[in-house]
């Protein structure tokens, strides 16, 4: 294997020759062999689009000769749309706030655009790594800004998966709209209610998730970048601070501004903290809506069995025929990772000291890799569970005549203590409440199916007040 040499601050070192990273990335993977997962790809391409802004300002400030420009702009262009992946090594775990893997990114783009250029790997005298792709720049003001980028890009797709998954409890909830069914209160039989109404309930809190979502992109937009390294602006011209941030606006189409105070946006971190707040809202609703969904359809014999989930695989090695709810096990999972990353962000972010917080890697690692399980865990509900919903109907009705929470819903024309005991009365005789208010005259079967209608159990409050 053919190798070459190249120096930093603590000497040389040797590097296959062939290799697109440089010095600073091979004491990276040396020093954080952490996690040893990869750089979120979304924080990867962000990471793209910021060079790629940062080189057209400086272009027109301080302009390369035109084939350096041109080269360091395809290799931009090629690290954001995903084509130089697989060259981002370093963990995503790291110490220095990000230096490691804005190195990474630096010296990959510096060889890559040699290579276009048809010169060897390591001449930096030619392309440097630093005074040419990190030319005005930190990784203080370029990685918090990637990882907004890449934030907002992630809440863009979140959002469309949330939306599609509203629009199918919503249609659940119209399907349903005619199942009555018993409504439960601490996980004790309570009033009746529909199906429909339950889907409706669903749909209303990721309604509610939605539009958080949305208003996390006014949290996200405004950036540091051209801060430099502690918002001061050093070593960057005013022209790059003034013009950067209008690159990088036209380069990915999002609504970004530069930080009016850049100091205080390069120390802070707490925009972080609040949306990952509304993502854990989210992963709330979540995890409550895919315990109710195993919780109604229990069974499929000795449990609630009010709804029969779509069958996605065989349950059980030694238990022939069950079939277990797995997606909204998935679902649940992937929420209880949510709030814990929810937790880390939190703390991360109160752990930044004076001009700046070193544990942007953490927080970007685990925002990331939330709004990714959002995202996913909001498509496979939808696409695997939600949408194939069936509800069993004799279950539920059976239950509607024989519960003795539909002594409730008669109320209004037997009265409390009448129904109190009727309630009584089909415990004691193993009869339903049905056929109880029949046989002792309280009811006509037509009343008691009017009265436990959809339309009556749903309507709200009653149309004429309680006679004394």
């Amino acid at each position: 294997m053919k190798y070459r040499t190249e120096k930093d601050l603590l000497g040389p070192r040797e590097l296959p020759a062939d290799t697109l990273y440089g010095i600073h990335t091979l004491r990276a993977l040396e020093n954080f062999p952490l996690a040893q997962r990869p750089v979120n790809p979304a924080l990867i391409h962000a990471y793209g689009t910021v060079k790629l802004a940062c080189a057209r300002t400086n272009q027109e400030v301080t302009p390369w000769p035109n084939d350096i420009f041109a080269a360091i702009e395809t290799a931009c262009n090629e690290l954001a749309d995903g084509r130089l992946d697989a060259h981002i090594v370093v963990d995503a775990l790291q110490g220095g706030a990000g230096t490691s893997t804005n190195m990474n990114v630096n010296e990959l783009l510096a060889n890559r655009a040699l290579q276009i250029l048809n010169r060897p790997l390591g001449d930096y005298a030619t392309i440097s790594p630093l005074d040419d792709i990190n030319r005005h720049q930190s990784t203080n003001d370029t990685y918090p800004t990637a990882l907004k980028v890449a934030a907002l890009n992630r809440l863009a797709d979140l959002e469309r998966a949330v939306v599609s998954l509203l629009e199918a409890f919503q249609e659940k909830e119209k399907q349903f709209a005619d199942i009555v069914k018993i409504g439960r209160t601490q996980m004790q039989d309570a009033v009746l209610t529909t199906l429909g109404r339950e889907m409706s309930a669903y749909a209303e809190a990721v309604s509610r998730d939605r539009w958080r979502i949305y208003k996390c992109h006014e949290r996200l937009r405004t950036v540091n970048l051209g801060g430099t390294a502690i918002g001061t602006a050093l070593g960057a011209p005013r022209q790059y601070v003034f013009r950067v941030v209008e690159h990088l606006r036209a380069i990915t189409s999002l609504n970004l501004a530069r930080a009016e105070n850049l100091v205080e946006a390069t120390q802070n971190a707490d925009v972080f903290v609040e949306v990952s707040g509304i993502l854990k809202a989210l992963a709330s609703n979540l995890l409550k809506i895919a315990t109710d969904l195993r919780f109604l359809s229990s069974g499929p014999t000795a449990g609630l069995n009010e709804i029969h989930l779509p069958a996605r695989q065989a349950g059980s090695s030694i238990m022939p025929g069950k079939v277990n709810p797995v997606i909204p096990e998935a679902v649940s999972q992937a929420a209880l990772v949510v709030m814990a990353h929810d937790q880390t962000i939190a703390y991360a972010a109160s752990l930044g000291n004076l001009e700046l917080n070193a544990f942007l890697p953490l927080i970007a690692h685990c925002l990331l890799e939330s709004l990714d399980l959002l995202t996913n865990a909001a498509t496979i509900f939808r696409q695997h569970c939600i949408t194939g919903i069936q509800p069993n109907r004799d279950r539920c009705l059976q239950d509607v005549q024989n519960a003795t929470a539909s002594v409730t819903a008669l109320l209004e024309v037997i009265g409390y203590e009448a129904a109190t005991q009727l309630a009584a009365a089909a415990q004691q005789q193993n009869k339903s409440i049905r056929t109880l208010a029949i046989e002792q005259g309280l009811l006509t079967p037509q009343q008691f199916d009017q009265l436990t209608s959809p339309e009556n159990v749903t309507r709200l409050g009653s149309p004429t007040p309680p006679q004394k």
